[in-house]
């Protein structure tokens, strides 16, 4: 972690909770708590010639394009720095002929299949990063057999021939490492398109930014700029305030968009994280849990009702402690179309708090006059 980072953060054991983050110090709307670089990305699709195989940007097909000479119809890098540096770290010789060999199988999915490579890989161009991915959380239940797709990917990576050096290889390594990338493995997106679906591009793990736990009404949010020009750093992770939080607090990112409804969050959290949340957001929503076929359009009618003159109902800590949820949703949620994305403020200027807000799904900035719903201009990268 960064000295800055140090100075205003602490990573604690919470009760219940595992281990978290939390402030040692107040923290003021907009200021970035972490900028932090992944130690591993890897493709959430097979391989394609649109995108760099090594920063992940959309490639420009109408300038020349470099490529890898083995596997050269699916590895292609947008500069000769990408392909450099693949060379000597994600694209080895046995992981090109890794990536080569699945690129010809149907995989359904190939994201793990691409995730293992990477990882084991790592183990060999860069044995500390992998013994940092090994610290994190997650790990295989021990009561229970292994599922058959955990038993199919092991095979398959050991039909790729892994190197003699493969520290300690084995089933039990196989199924530690797909149990790590579940539980910290954060998603970098496409653009967003206010008429489609905006799907997975990559994942990436960051050592640090994998302690944030999960709340459904965050007080951080996520940032990540992967078209950006910033050449070396546009998969870097940037988490800021959402809002002003006094020391002491812990520091909670939303897993998944705010605005999903009761039901799909719990879903979630149980199957790819394996926990329930109680959080005080969960704890009044549960109420509204109703049996029958219309649950969810129940919990989401009670949202909406929850809203209305929500705004006047909040002031500062009195106010959040009261649950203000509805609040949340007005000051922090974008009403853009099809985003739902998170508002923060960008960071403050020589101590000044900005009064400019950016939503890390869109990008719009908007001002603080904007807030309650008038849309604001389309946002352009801003460097941090």
């Amino acid at each position: 972690m960064a000295d800055t980072s140090k100075q205003m953060l602490e990573i604690r054991e919470i009760e219940g909770r595992g281990r978290g983050v939390v402030a040692n110090r107040s923290i003021k709307a907009g200021e970035v708590l972490l900028k932090e670089s992944p130690i591993l990305v890897y493709s959430a699709k097979p391989l394609k010639s649109d995108l760099c195989s090594n920063c992940f940007r959309k490639l420009n097909l109408s300038s020349s394009v470099l490529s890898c000479a083995s596997c050269s119809s699916q590895t292609f890098f947008c500069s000769p720095s990408c392909q450099s540096t693949a060379m000597t770290s994600s694209h080895t010789p046995w992981a090109c002929q890794a990536l080569k060999a699945i690129g010809s199988l149907a995989l359904d999915d190939s994201s793990d299949a691409h995730f293992l490579i990477a990882a084991y890989n790592m183990s060999l161009v860069s044995p500390s990063h992998f013994q940092i991915l090994l610290s994190l959380e997650g790990s295989m239940p021990t009561d229970t057999l292994p599922d058959q797709r955990t038993i199919s990917l092991h095979s398959l990576i050991l039909s790729l021939s892994p190197p003699q050096s493969f520290a300690g290889f084995s089933f039990d390594l196989t199924a530690a490492l797909l149990a790590k990338d579940k539980r910290n493995a954060f998603a970098l997106m496409e653009p967003f398109q206010e008429d489609g679906e905006r799907n997975v591009r990559a994942y990436a793990i960051y050592p640090n930014a994998s302690f944030f736990n999960h709340d459904c009404l965050p007080n951080a949010a996520r940032f990540d700029y992967l078209e950006s020009d910033v050449s070396d750093h546009n998969t870097d992770i940037i988490i800021r305030a959402i809002h002003d939080f006094p020391q002491g607090r812990e520091i909670c990112l939303s897993y998944f968009p705010v605005n999903w409804n009761y039901a799909d969050r719990q879903r979630r959290l149980v199957e790819d994280y394996g926990f329930t949340c109680d959080c005080d957001r969960c704890k009044v929503e549960v109420s509204w849990k109703e049996d029958g076929d219309d649950n969810d359009d129940n919990m989401e009618e009670n949202e909406e009702e929850q809203m209305v003159g929500s705004e006047d109902e909040y002031s500062g800590a009195q106010g959040e402690a009261d649950f203000p949820h509805a609040y949340f949703f007005v000051r922090y949620v974008c009403d853009r179309d099809n985003c739902g994305g998170t508002l923060a403020p960008l960071p403050p200027s020589e101590g000044s708090p900005s009064d400019v807000i950016e939503c890390n799904v869109c990008g719009q900035l908007r001002t603080e006059d904007d807030v309650d719903g008038t849309e604001g201009e389309d946002g352009v990268m801003v460097d941090q």
